[in-house]
């Protein structure tokens, strides 16, 4: 099995992942018969490689809690919903902003 990620997903590498990864839902693939889908609890560098422990797992189902993968190793990250609606609302404020600026010394003559 080769996992790639789904269309929304954004790759990033293990030794890429940092604080602000934790608590976005992620998908691996940390041997060629898994494929974890799950919610970041916790990321632990170490010489060598990264530990992903996963959210609300704790063996539920005999499933493990933490994966270590190697420093290439892909991770596939959901979008944060939020901060991609936070993004784009400050955009259009932005654009909104620049247009009323740009149209501030716009005369209208008066009908007589």
């Amino acid at each position: 099995m080769s996992y790639a990620g789904t269309g929304n997903e954004k790759a990033v590498a293990a030794s890429d992942l940092n604080r602000t990864h934790v608590g976005l839902t992620v998908s691996f693939q940390p041997d060629e018969f898994t494929v974890v889908f799950g919610r970041i609890g916790a990321i632990a560098r170490k010489e060598g490689g990264v530990t992903i422990a996963l959210k609300g797992v704790d063996g539920t189902g005999g499933l493990p809690s933490h994966y270590s993968l190697p420093p290439a190793q892909q991770v596939y990250v959901q979008p944060d919903m939020l901060t991609n609606t936070e993004s784009t609302i400050k955009d259009l404020f932005g654009k909104v902003q620049e247009n009323l600026r740009s149209h501030k010394g716009d005369q209208r003559p008066d009908a007589v």
